[in-house]
């Protein structure tokens, strides 16, 4: 049985055509993603467990850290944050972690929900350089454990932590991050 090729080639000389083609002709603009949405609140319980090499916190300083980081990154302000495997009554805890009951965000779909927008937010915006760079470790952590489970986009992150500690500027973690409206009523969804 033999196999004519010519159609191939030919397919073939068409694709890469079309493909020079199509590098070459501007892509149309994606429409920009809008900064308002419909979305609702979702409960979410965790046990967040801080693995630290260099900056340690005390059960209370993680807790506090910990809840101001997650208020900005769009959780209900109700959210309730306790320490967790703790060991020292006073000072750094080498097992310091938080167990995490919040309530997040996350688009509603068909479902009905209340209105939102995406805001920028930096988290690190209250922390002048060094306490930013001590942060380092918390940042890495929750960039990798915590930040997911929120709806974000256009997240900017970096963490250089090495074992004798971070210099300034090593650490940021900035997000669009979707928040409750105030101010605005919630659109009735489209059909």
């Amino acid at each position: 049985m033999r196999c004519d090729t010519r159609g191939f080639a030919t397919l073939g000389l068409s694709a890469l055509f079309l493909s020079t083609m199509a590098s070459t002709v501007p892509a149309a603009e994606a429409p920009a993603a809008s900064d308002h949405e419909l979305a609702v609140w979702v409960p979410l319980q965790l046990i967040f467990r801080y693995t630290p090499l260099t900056t340690k916190y005390s059960c209370s300083g993680l807790e506090q850290r910990v809840k101001a980081l997650l208020i900005k990154l769009g959780a209900r302000p109700d959210l309730d944050v306790r320490g967790y495997g703790c060991t020292n009554l006073t000072g750094p805890d080498p097992l310091a972690g938080v167990r995490i009951r919040m309530n997040v965000l996350e688009p509603a779909g068909a479902r009905p929900g209340l209105a939102t927008h995406w805001q920028r937010v930096n988290l690190l915006e209250d922390r002048d350089l060094f306490s930013a760079a001590a942060d380092c470790e918390l940042i890495e952590q929750l960039a990798q454990k915590i930040v997911p489970l929120f709806t974000v986009r256009n997240v900017d992150y970096q963490a250089a932590c090495p074992p004798r500690g971070p210099s300034p500027e090593s650490v940021r973690l900035k997000a669009d991050v979707l928040v409750a409206d105030q101010t605005r009523p919630a659109a009735p969804p489209s059909p």
